[in-house]
C-alpha cells in the first residue's frame, strides 16, 4: 500500500490557522483549566527559561544535521552547527541574550555539545534518510475536533510504515510524568492514523539528558478509545471558552507555574476574560520557547 507524502507548513504554502488542540495545550487543560486559558486564550507572554532555550537550540542543531549529506552527519560536523543555530535563535528571539550572558556562553555551548553527543550514542544519523523533520501534522476527527502538532522527525520502515521520533533534552520521566509522555505519543499516533488511515508502526521519545528511549507501538483499538478522550477534552475546552469559566486547579505542579501572580489560589486576579469570537476562542500550538513540546 502506498503511503501519502508528509507535508510541512512550508510545502503547503501557509502557516496553520484556526483553533485546534495540541498535545501540550491538552495537557495544560487537564492539569489546570486556568493555566490553559492564560496560555491559549489570553496568550500571556512567558519568559523563556535557560533549559527551554537549550532545548530549542539542540532541536535546531539536530534539524540542521539532517540537512547535511548522510556522509557528513557525524559529531564533528554537528559541533559546527551549534554556533550558527545559536545566532539564528538570537536573531529571532533577542530576549534569550538576557538568559545567556557572553561570559556564560562557552558553558552553555558545552551543555549543548554534551546533549548532541548523547544523541550520537543513541543512533547513527548517517545510516538512514528521514522522511521529514520538524513536521506539522493536522487532522479533524469525525465529530469536528481539530488536532495539530509538530513532531521532530518522521522516518519510514522498509515496508513504508511511519516511525515518529521526538527529542527530549531532559531525563526520562518518572512515574509522575510518564503519563504525560504517553499522552503525547498517543496524540501524535491518533493524528497520523486519522491522516493516513493506519497507525504508525512506532513512536519514540529520545531523552538526551540520560540517553534513554521510551517507545510506544500504538494499537488502533486503543487509539479509538483515546480519540473519545481527546474529543471530550475539546468539548470541555469549547464550553469553557463560551462561558469564560476556567477554574484553577491547585496541585504540586503549581510550583513550576509562571502564572501564580494571576491565580486566585495564590492571591492573584486573572485579567478580564477576552470578549469577541476571535479573541476568546481557544488556540492551537504556538511557537514559543517556554513550556513547549520541544524541550
Amino acid at each position: 500500500m502506498s503511503v501519502p507524502a508528509i507535508t510541512t507548513p512550508e510545502t503547503e504554502g501557509s502557516a496553520p490557522r484556526g483553533p485546534a488542540l495540541s498535545p501540550s495545550r491538552a495537557i495544560d487543560f487537564k492539569q489546570c483549566p486556568l493555566k490553559y486559558r492564560l496560555r491559549a486564550i489570553d496568550r500571556i507572554p512567558e519568559k523563556p527559561s535557560r533549559i527551554a532555550v537549550r532545548g530549542t537550540l539542540v532541536h535546531s542543531v539536530l534539524e540542521a544535521l539532517f540537512g547535511l549529506p548522510a556522509g557528513e552527519r557525524d559529531m564533528d560536523h554537528a559541533l559546527t552547527l551549534i554556533v550558527p543555530a545559536w545566532e539564528r535563535l538570537r536573531a529571532g528571539r533577542p530576549e534569550v541574550d538576557e538568559l545567556i550572558a557572553a561570559a556564560d556562553l562557552p558553558a552553555f555551548v558545552a551543555e549543548v555539545q554534551e546533549l548532541v553527543g548523547v544523541y550520537f550514542r543513541l543512533e547513527d544519523p548517517s545510516g538512514f534518510e528521514p522522511d521529514s523533520c520538524e513536521t506539522y501534522i493536522e487532522t479533524e476527527l469525525a465529530d469536528g475536533t481539530p488536532l495539530r502538532g509538530i513532531v521532530d522527525r518522521i522516518d519510514r520502515t522498509d515496508g513504508g510504515a511511519l516511525r515518529v521520533i521526538d527529542y527530549k533534552t531532559g531525563r526520562a520521566p518518572g512515574v509522575a510524568y510518564e503519563t504525560r509522555a504517553l499522552f503525547q505519543l498517543k496524540f501524535y499516533a491518533l493524528v497520523l492514523m486519522r491522516m493516513f488511515g493506519s497507525a504508525p508502526a512506532e513512536l519514540r521519545l529520545m531523552y538526551l539528558a540520560d540517553g534513554t528511549t521510551l517507545s510506544y507501538e500504538p494499537d488502533a483499538e486503543e487509539l479509538d478509545r483515546f480519540e473519545r478522550i481527546v474529543s471530550a477534552l475539546w468539548a470541555a475546552i469549547t464550553t469553557a471558552a463560551e462561558t469564560g469559566d476556567f477554574p484553577p486547579n491547585r496541585s504540586w505542579m503549581c510550583q513550576f507555574c509562571e502564572f501564580k501572580d494571576l491565580c486566585p489560589e495564590f492571591g492573584g486576579t486573572p485579567p478580564p476574560f477576552p470578549s469577541g469570537e476571535t479573541e476568546s476562542r481557544p488556540s492551537g500550538e504556538t511557537e514559543c520557547l517556554p513550556a513547549g513540546d520541544s524541550a
